[in-house]
């Protein structure tokens, strides 16, 4: 009996010893690929978010606060991570955003005396200039190990991103006739990458609570943008632009909960906080309140109601842009009383995005998973603040996906996505010309192709 007791001990300390050093290296082994993989441009859909983390739930529109499909779950809800078990996440998109813009009228013509105070007409070259650099490739990693031989604790780690705020226009769009020596292309690219570990239990066995610190560090380049600087209208013109990609770290939080509320039905949501980041010093005199780029402050809620071999789930998700001023401030009027990079300097005008999310399921009696989803957003920019987003196009408003999913082993299960993200175009003034002068269309369109393997 003493026999079999100590065995049951060296047992119980074996797993938890095998745990405890499994869980150390993917401490040590994510964040090396995390510095990999954030030399690579992660998706604009709903803003600059995207519209879902994981092949899985991509392919279900993003739809997955009340889903626990797998160790990538904790990019949308913690508390889902209770419910997922050992197992571990890879994946690789192709993403292929397609951005231009179209300037109709001519610029006003200006004599000599009006060049001096230039404010009110900044025209823009008549025409359409498509961004160049349309294919990136996304990975996203994850895995989560049980805690406990109850399996009521876990501990999980993803690496995933965002960004999309990333042109390349093959011109000098904010120079056209020379008046700036600008001769750069004109862009910024933006990435943002997380690593999220998460610590999760579930109480009564059908509620999952789940907490995720998260270590966030991003990267932006801003360049074609002298004019401006040139023009007065940047507090710090030598931390305007072309000053190559500065970047920083940061620090938030995200707490979810998924609970069954029948036995064909659960309701999961979460909240992260906004995440601080460290200023961007480089851009000081681009951004808000001297290089300021925090992470908006986001929450999703969703019900799933599934039966043997199909479901469905719906999602509603916000991404709050309007707290952070870099991001949120007009152009007009903060322009006539701020310069870029002051605490009231002008921005891109984002509002705040929110997301319908539907999705759905089918298993053939064969063991092939099919997905599809769709996804309905807000899109962030007013009419009257089209000639600064030139930069930053974040228009798409929907999303349509399909998936399938098959076992190739006992363990392991191939995961194939694609994502239509439709055509959609914003169009106004040129609010730095003469009334009715000049006309700016942003125009935007994407297609993603995701495989992933999980086991």
């Amino acid at each position: 009996m003493r026999s079999r007791n100590l065995g049951s001990v060296f047992s119980k300390l074996r797993l938890r010893s095998s745990a405890v050093g499994l869980t150390l290296k993917v401490f040590i082994v994510l964040p090396t690929i995390a510095v990999f993989c954030s030399g690579l441009p992660a998706q604009a859909t709903n803003g600059y978010f995207s519209h879902g983390y994981g092949i899985k739930y991509k392919s279900l529109a993003g739809a997955g606060a009340a889903l626990a499909l797998g160790p990538i779950a904790t990019a949308t809800n913690p508390g889902a991570m209770a419910f997922v078990g050992t197992g571990y996440d890879i994946s690789l998109s192709i993403f292929n955003p397609n951005r231009q813009y179209t300037v109709t009228g001519q610029p006003t013509e200006k004599t000599d005396s009006e060049k001096a105070c230039p404010l009110d007409l900044f025209g823009l070259a008549p025409g359409t200039v498509s961004s160049d650099s349309q294919v990136f490739f996304i990975p996203s990693l994850a895995g989560n190990w049980t805690l406990n031989e109850d399996e009521t604790m876990f501990l999980g780690v993803a690496v995933f991103g965002n960004g999309g705020m990333n042109t390349n226009y093959p011109t000098a769009t904010f120079d056209p006739k020379g008046m700036f020596d600008d001769t750069s292309p004109t862009g910024v690219d933006l990435s943002q990458l997380f690593l999220a570990p998460t610590f999760s239990f579930t109480l009564a066995e059908i509620h999952g609570l789940g907490i995720s610190p998260i270590l966030a560090w991003q990267r932006f380049e801003a360049n074609g943008l002298a004019g401006f600087g040139k023009m007065g209208l940047s507090s710090d013109p030598a931390k305007l632009t072309n000053n190559k990609h500065d970047s920083g770290f940061g620090a938030g939080l995200r707490v979810g909960y998924l609970g069954e509320l029948l036995d064909f039905a659960s309701f999961g949501a979460s909240y992260q906080t906004r995440i601080d980041m460290a200023e961007l010093s480089d851009y000081a005199g681009l951004f808000a309140e001297q290089g300021d780029f925090d992470i908006p402050a986001n929450w999703t809620a969703g019900f799933m109601m599934g039966f043997t071999g199909m479901g469905m789930a719906f999602d509603v998700q916000q991404v709050l842009y309007s707290d952070i001023a870099s991001v949120a401030n007009p152009l007009l009027p903060n322009l006539d009383e701020s310069r870029l990079g002051d605490a009231k300097g002008p921005g891109f005008a984002w509002r705040d995005v929110t997301t319908y999310k539907i999705g759905a399921w089918y298993m053939n009696n064969a063991g092939w998973m099919f997905r599809a989803g769709y996804s309905q957003a807000d899109q962030p920019i007013p009419s009257s603040d089209v000639l600064f987003n030139i930069l930053a196009p974040g228009i798409i408003e929907k999303h349509l996906t399909l998936g399938i999913s098959k076992p190739v082993s006992d363990e392991k299960e191939l995961n194939i996505s694609i994502s239509r993200a439709f055509s959609n175009t914003v169009s106004g003034p040129n609010p730095l010309e003469m009334p009715g002068q000049q006309t700016i269309e942003l125009k935007m369109d994407q297609w993603e192709f995701g495989v992933g393997l999980s086991w």
